[in-house]
This record gives structure tokens, C-alpha cells and sequence, in this order.
């Protein structure tokens, strides 16, 4: 355990080393591609839905929604790869 009272430096900070720009955007586009994914199933869960009510202008909204989610995750993916491979 830790002495907080003793009086000696030990040479080093206790700090947490600082995140890289590249560190933070990895993390960040891997949860973005995670978040749309989980969006994209909710919107085609609920196009399902709207569709048994007949509700088939909604559905087909939902739909178009959950395509551009994965779509916009094929872009979240090139640029993950692409940081990947610089690191």
C-alpha cells in the first residue's frame, strides 16, 4: 500500500498517460459502429411491427433507416481499418 505520508519523491508522476488522438478515435469508432448495429436491429424490429399494422410508409422509413445506419457503418469500418493501419 501506498504511504501517503512519507516524504521521498519517487521519480515519477501518478498520472495516466495521455490518450492519443488515434487511441480515442479508435475507441470511438468502434463504439459508433456498436451503437448503429444496435440501432439498425431496433429500426428493423419496429419495421416488422409497423408492417403486421399495416403500416407499410413507416415500415418502409424504418427500413431505409436501418440501411443507412449500415451504411454509414461500412464508412465507420473503412476509417477504423485505415487508423488501424497506421498505428
Amino acid at each position: 500500500m501506498h504511504d501517503p505520508g512519507h516524504k521521498h519523491s519517487h521519480g515519477h508522476e501518478h498520472q495516466p498517460a495521455a490518450v492519443t488522438t488515434s487511441e480515442k478515435l479508435e475507441k470511438l469508432l468502434e463504439h459508433w459502429i456498436k451503437h448503429n448495429e444496435d440501432h439498425a436491429e431496433t429500426f428493423r424490429t419496429w419495421k416488422e411491427r409497423a408492417d403486421e399494422e399495416g403500416l407499410s410508409q413507416v415500415a418502409e422509413v424504418l427500413k431505409e433507416a436501418a440501411d443507412a445506419n449500415l451504411a454509414l457503418n461500412r464508412k465507420m469500418a473503412a476509417a477504423l481499418e485505415s487508423l488501424r493501419k497506421k498505428g
